[in-house]
């Protein structure tokens, strides 16, 4: 098993392995301050949140229960910025779209400048043959309020070769996840 480096995966964003795609790392100044990065590196990819978020809130005092979720623990809020609060979460969606080979297994990181400030970003490895935007799930450890941008880096994707191919891939058991758009809630 090998990972895979910023040639391969310019070349498989090419057959639309990631789209939107970013050739380098973009890195320019944002509006009130310096712009987290995003795009290709060295050997990984660092994907954008897009702007619909989907925040934590038990104003409902709901139980959360993967296996019958209640959709009114969540605010939707559509912004350039989501604040999250103390000890809570929120979910969100990459703007890219990705289409993952039958021989490759993506692995997701959050940046290294969410976790110095004590905000965790968690996503399950993106089997072969699944495709979607990724539901990122954010964690706020702190017990202050933290901020998440829209539009810019919040986690890197590592793209893993296996030495041989799968026999069943995610599209061949028809993954309940396959072909999601925006942010997707747990579906038992």
């Amino acid at each position: 098993m090998s990972i895979k480096s910023d040639r391969w995966i310019r070349d498989m964003a090419g057959k639309g392995m990631i789209e939107p795609f970013e050739a380098g790392q973009v890195r320019g100044d944002a509006e009130g301050g310096r712009m987290i990065s995003y795009g290709t590196s060295s050997y990984g990819y660092d994907v954008r949140c897009a702007d619909r978020f989907k925040i934590f809130t038990n104003i409902s005092s709901a139980v959360v229960d993967p296996k019958h979720f209640d959709e009114s623990s969540f605010v939707d809020l559509q912004s350039d910025v989501c604040i999250i609060p103390p000890n809570s979460f929120a979910l969100a969606s990459t703007v890219e779209y990705f289409r993952i080979p039958r021989n490759i297994l993506t692995i997701c990181l959050g940046k290294s400048t969410y976790a110095r400030c004590g905000i965790i970003v968690n996503v399950t490895p993106l089997e072969p043959e699944w495709e979607g935007h990724v539901t990122l799930e954010f964690s706020n450890t702190t017990t202050l309020p933290a901020r998440i941008y829209a539009n810019e880096g919040v986690a890197q994707m590592l793209f893993l070769e296996s030495d041989e191919v799968c026999e069943a891939s995610y599209k061949d058991r028809a993954g309940k996840y396959m072909g999601q758009r925006g942010v997707t809630l747990p579906r038992p």
